[in-house]
């Protein structure tokens, strides 16, 4: 997901994270199948088919209908050699199988939400512009943070800022919500921040992060159903990858980074190529400030 190389004044752009260290671990040859499980605006997708050029092609797949109809746009002067789907990378296997793919040489997945989606107050996914409680990547699901907001039970509620958010002040923020919605529906993200916000005291509350952080963090996993997709991924890379066939995630919080990193060690057909994950340098960081928190991992398939 990357800037293109001319961009037009009114074109939305978002910089690729780690985009070298992804291709270095990625290693695309001339000829090879690539999948980009997290297609975005198309940045790593078009570094990749630069790198294995002339014959070498990429999959993409992407839930976000708006930034699909981008990365088309952006990728069309690679002709044939580009193609992409309207899924979720959980359904890769499946997608690859209806377009008569059987295995490829490579997959990638960018587990960060673009600046084209953050930055958008009628998404809903940020707390720094206001908009809709919304949250979902893909229109077509109906599953939306106000329905969690409003209609979840405060337990349950408790339970998705705890285990999506590691929110330690999950309970006194989940008894302020239901304490609110009992008077007024919460619809917009500045009333949900606001209220996050006066519920947990100052000296409880991060020094780095908004107080609202984790909780629209956990509201997207629940909404999207992240770590359940990431999961089936995981256990699907084996019959989705060649022999010899590499893998590389980028995650942007704990519990992604833990999943793949207990994934890529458990399975005995993948040799882990990271030891440690790979971070992003200062330049980069001072380049790009959302890329502080990524962390790639990558494998290949033995055999």
């Amino acid at each position: 997901m990357a800037q293109h190389s001319k961009p037009s004044s009114s074109s939305p752009t978002h910089t690729p994270v780690l985009l070298e260290e992804v291709i270095r671990f990625l290693a695309p040859v001339d000829g090879g199948i690539y999948v980009d499980g997290t297609l975005g605006l198309g940045g790593h997708a078009e570094k990749i088919l630069q790198s294995c050029s002339p014959a070498g092609r990429v999959i993409g797949f992407e839930w976000d209908a708006h930034a699909l109809e981008l990365a088309r746009k952006r990728l069309a002067p690679f002709g044939e050699r580009f193609s992409a789907l309207h899924r979720n990378y959980s359904e890769i296997m499946a997608g690859l199988t209806e377009i008569g793919i059987h295995k490829v040489d490579g997959l990638l997945l960018d587990l960060g939400v673009s600046s084209l989606q953050f930055d958008s107050g009628e998404r809903g996914f940020s707390y720094q512009a206001d908009g809709p409680l919304d949250m979902r990547m893909d229109k077509r699901k109906h599953l939306t943070a106000e329905e969690i907001i409003n209609d979840f039970s405060k337990e349950d509620l408790a339970d998705i800022f705890y285990y999506y958010g590691e929110e330690r002040q999950a309970r006194r923020i989940a008894a302020h919500i239901v304490a609110e919605r009992d008077r007024d529906r919460i619809t917009t993200t500045s009333h949900l921040a606001r209220i996050i916000a006066g519920a947990v005291p100052r000296k409880f509350q991060p020094k780095k992060i908004h107080a609202a952080t984790k909780v629209f963090q956990a509201l997207r996993i629940a909404v999207n159903k992240e770590l359940d997709n990431l999961t089936a991924l995981l256990d699907t890379i084996t019959e989705i990858l060649k022999p010899g066939g590499r893998v590389c995630i980028i995650a942007f919080h704990s519990l992604e980074d833990r999943l793949v990193k207990w994934k890529f060690k458990e399975n005995p057909e993948l040799q882990v190529l990271t030891k440690k994950p790979v971070i992003p340098g200062a330049d980069e960081i001072r380049m790009n400030p959302r890329a502080r928190s990524a962390k790639l991992r990558a494998a290949s398939m033995k055999g």
